[in-house]
């Protein structure tokens, strides 16, 4: 990935509303399978979900237990951890006009923060 974009490293309980629906249809299937682990620039080893936007790059904090834990106390997401048709629709119908959410397809490799 080269790009020159702001990379932010947060939370995700400290994402907005809208950032979090437009994660959930990105990630349909759960995050715990997405997660990467980044050196910080001090150094630090941690682990993030990757969401890009079209002026930052979102490295959202969280262990592949919270990734899990996270989708299974979602009631946006079925028992099986994927993201109910109804939910999906109704996020698909709120953030049509969000470009960005198609270039959030593939991540191959994360550099240093």
């Amino acid at each position: 990935m080269v790009t020159n974009k702001l990379k932010v490293i947060k939370d995700y309980e400290k994402l907005t509303k809208e950032l979090r629906e437009q994660i959930k249809l990105v990630y349909p299937e759960g995050y715990a399978d997405h997660l990467y682990e980044i050196a910080t620039t001090k150094g630090k080893i941690i682990t993030v979900l990757p969401f890009e936007t079209f002026d930052k790059i979102y490295l959202i904090r969280m262990s592949s237990n919270e990734a899990v834990l996270l989708i299974e106390d979602d009631n946006d997401y079925d028992t099986h951890g994927n993201l109910k048709t109804t939910v999906r629709g109704k996020y698909e119908d709120k953030h049509s006009d969000v470009g960005y959410l198609s270039e959030n397809e593939n991540y191959e490799e994360l550099q240093d923060v």
